[in-house]
């Protein structure tokens, strides 16, 4: 990282997110200026509310863009070309966009962000291996149960960590701009593996439960998501994991010059923090 990249205004978008908030604590401790956007921060950023976007990239020289609830939803397109519009006409020089691999509909919107002018570029990931001790699966791990509609597929987890680290190395070091990034990590697991891992890490019976999209809806609508929210993302998950996704790509490599953490490994520093314990 550059000395001048030290006096520029970084915005994270989603800062109290699985991402955003990596991003927004190792751009702080480079001595980078961080703007950290959240819905009832400080600085209020709140992606269904566009009259937030421009106060929230007032003198920020770049940007994260973390996209809720994910960059193939219907509305996204719609809403990058919006805040590719905010940001250029407030002086933002580049974004790093956080996208999905795979996902056909996450690309349309990636292309309308890159209407905005602005140096871009796309870090498309894998699943996140932080799913299970930050997000939707947490409960399951702690009933030991994992429901999901993943079948026998088997997906390249990526660690959050590793994510935010090429993020910040986006950001902050020079030959990013225009590239697209695919990372995943270094080896393809199935459900029914996080499983067996999980439950080697924690010395507790894990079982993994495959279920179809439309049961999974189903649970869903039961933890009070809407209907058509549930229909949504029961049918992007179904779509992401049909197989089209399982191969590795070496783009953590190619980024930072070393290996992806391995699930395995998240699952024993997991289990070690005491995350799974309750």
């Amino acid at each position: 990282m550059t000395e001048n990249m030290k006096q520029e205004t970084v915005l994270v978008t989603a800062a109290t997110g699985k991402t955003g908030r990596r991003v927004a604590e190792r751009l702080a401790a480079h001595g980078v200026r961080v703007r950290a956007g959240s819905r009832k921060g400080d600085v209020v950023f709140d992606w269904e509310d566009e009259s937030t976007w421009a106060q929230a990239l007032q003198g920020a020289d770049a940007a994260y863009v973390a996209y809720y609830p994910d960059l193939a939803a219907p509305g996204a397109p719609e809403a990058m070309r919006a805040f590719g519009r905010v940001a250029a006409s407030s002086g933002v020089r580049s974004l790093v966009l956080l996208s999905g691999r795979g996902e056909p509909e996450a690309v349309v919107a990636e292309d309308e962000l890159r209407q905005s002018g602005l140096d871009l570029t796309v870090v498309r990931a894998s699943f996140f291996a932080q799913n299970f001790n930050e997000g939707a699966m947490y409960e399951g791990v702690l009933a030991g149960e994992i429901a999901f509609p993943a079948g026998g597929t088997a997906e390249p987890f990526i660690d959050a960590d590793d994510l935010a680290d090429v993020v910040v190395a986006a950001l902050t070091e020079e030959g990013h701009a225009g590239r697209v990034h695919e990372v995943t990590g270094p080896r393809l697991v199935t459900f029914e593996e996080v499983a067996s891992e999980i439950g080697r890490a924690t010395g507790k019976e894990v079982r993994y439960i495959p279920v179809s999209g439309a049961e999974y809806a189903q649970m869903l609508q039961q933890y009070g998501l809407p209907a058509p929210d549930a229909d949504w993302l029961a049918g992007l998950f179904a779509m992401l994991l049909d197989g089209h996704n399982a191969a590795l790509t070496n783009g953590v490599q190619q980024v930072l010059g070393r290996a992806p953490k391995d699930f395995a490994a998240f699952a024993r520093e997991a289990a070690e923090s005491g995350v799974w314990s309750a």
